[in-house]
Order: structure tokens, then C-alpha cells, then sequence
């Protein structure tokens, strides 16, 4: 139930070659308060309700839950979630013995391509390919649940 992660933003689009699965995602936000955010996401064919803590002070360790839903329930509880919707694809990309999910953005937040990789510990070493570009991690703004309110478009 805890999840560690570090996210950076993308620099070219060259890893989408590399991709071994992208899937679009829909999200948006029961609770966007970043002490304990409340998600609703449709990818692709499945549904899935997300409940995260505030993280660490590194930005990299927080609680996090998640359960499967039905597609039907989650396109319902989007009716009633907080302005602002997350859409984007997603593509899973192997690098060395790690996986990235790397977001392009569409809609308000076009423009924006992030990458997160999980990790087993904070300070595990891990690869960086050629086309990751400067950590974000520590930055809110690069948050789901911001993006949802204050959207890439209009920084």
C-alpha cells in the first residue's frame, strides 16, 4: 500500500518506439486535497478507484490504494467529481530491469509529457534513457490532481 515513485518530464518522443503497451486514461477527482486525494480512472476497458496520501517530504513515498470497479460505476462517479479532467495516453516502456509510464497529455494539458518509474526503495538505482529529461518529482504542480484544476496550457 505504499507507493514509491519518481517523475521527470519527457524531452523528445522517441521512447514511444521503444513502448511495449499505451493505453489512454481518463481521470478526474472525488477530492483533489493532496492530503488524501480521491481518484476515479477509466483505461481503456477497465475502472479503478485510487485513494492516495500526502507524500513524504522527498515527494517519492506515500499511501496509496486502489481497487477495480466496474467501467459502468466509474463512468457515473465521473458525473459528480470536481471540475477538471485528466486525458492522456499512457505508454509502458522497459528500461533496463525497471518499467516507465510515460504520459502525453492531451486537452488542457497538451503539451506535457511526463515519466514515472516506481520503485522497490527511495534511493534504489535505477536507468535513465536518453530521452528523460529534469525530476519533477518534489514539484506539486506536476501532480494529477493539480493539473486537474490548473491545467499545463495555462502556466
Amino acid at each position: 500500500m505504499v507507493e514509491i515513485e519518481r517523475k521527470f518530464l519527457v524531452l523528445s518522443n522517441d521512447f514511444v518506439n521503444e513502448a511495449f503497451s499505451s493505453k489512454r486514461i481518463v481521470q478526474a477527482y472525488l477530492n483533489s486535497n493532496p492530503e488524501r486525494t480521491v481518484r476515479v480512472r477509466i483505461k481503456e476497458d477497465k475502472a479503478f478507484l485510487t485513494i492516495k496520501g500526502e507524500g513524504n517530504s522527498s515527494g517519492t513515498t506515500r499511501l496509496e490504494w486502489e481497487t477495480q470497479i466496474a467501467v459502468a460505476d466509474a463512468e457515473k462517479l465521473l458525473l459528480i467529481c470536481e471540475e477538471g479532467v485528466i486525458d492522456k495516453t499512457r505508454y509502458e516502456v522497459k528500461v533496463g530491469k525497471h518499467v516507465y509510464e510515460v504520459d502525453i497529455f492531451t486537452g488542457a494539458n497538451e503539451g506535457l509529457i511526463m515519466a514515472e518509474i516506481e520503485l522497490q526503495s527511495e534511493d534504489e538505482a535505477f536507468e535513465k534513457p536518453s530521452w528523460l529529461g529534469a525530476e519533477v518529482t518534489q514539484d506539486k504542480r506536476y501532480y494529477n490532481a493539480y493539473l486537474s484544476k490548473n491545467q499545463f496550457k495555462n502556466w
